[in-house]
């Protein structure tokens, strides 16, 4: 995830707004298609970062909305993006200045990992797409703690058993790291006195 947001760092609009989207997808969890679809309306911005909290409204599967609060570092990216436009226009653009589509957030994503793959070499054996970035969202949330039912509601989720899916990783992988770090059973010793080669040298003194 950093070398995908470091590969996106620049000092064109182009990279700040792509930049910005990398860290919203990796912020909320959202799907390429909710991301595409967020409006400037649909921002709650804190005025006060320190006191109050900013959000996003999200429209999921069957349209239905759920709130995601937004860290700091993704306001601040977002808020020069909507400084002085209209409430109805979307948040994300492409190059064109037209709203961004799906598919050309998977097609950002894609690029950006292959462009990271310099800084990072074993992002060519992954498949990163937008979902990657969502599901990597979901894992940092459970190993940060969060409980399982509060990641369902971040990601949008219907059924608890499809979030699930996180948590059982996350014990897979912590079970490999508790193997690595497993305590061996000590070698039986033998005591001095079993040892002949010694107590022939004991003798012989």
């Amino acid at each position: 995830m950093d070398a995908l947001l470091d590969t996106a760092l620049g000092a064109t609009l182009q990279h700040h707004r792509e930049h910005a989207l990398l860290l919203f997808l990796y912020n909320t969890g959202a799907r390429a298609d909710e991301a595409a679809q967020v409006t400037i309306n649909d921002l709650t911005l804190a005025h006060v970062p320190k006191r109050d909290y900013s959000s996003v409204i999200i429209r999921g599967k069957g349209n239905k909305r759920r709130c995601c609060p937004l860290w700091p570092q993704t306001v601040r990216e977002i808020i020069p993006l909507v400084h002085g436009r209209a409430p109805t226009e979307h948040v994300f653009l492409n190059r064109c200045g037209q709203p961004i589509t799906r598919f050309g957030i998977h097609t950002l994503v894609e690029r950006t990992a292959l462009k990271g793959s310099a800084q990072m070499p074993s992002l060519k054996l992954k498949r990163v797409s937008p979902h990657t970035l969502r599901h990597t969202a979901a894992t940092h949330l459970l190993r940060a703690g969060v409980d399982i039912n509060t990641i369902r509601a971040w990601l949008g989720h219907v059924s608890i058993n499809t979030t699930n899916i996180y948590a059982e990783i996350d014990l897979e992988m912590k079970a490999k790291a508790l193997a690595l770090c497993q305590v061996e059973k000590s070698k039986n010793k033998v005591h001095w006195r079993d040892k002949p080669s010694l107590m022939e040298f004991l003798q012989a003194l």
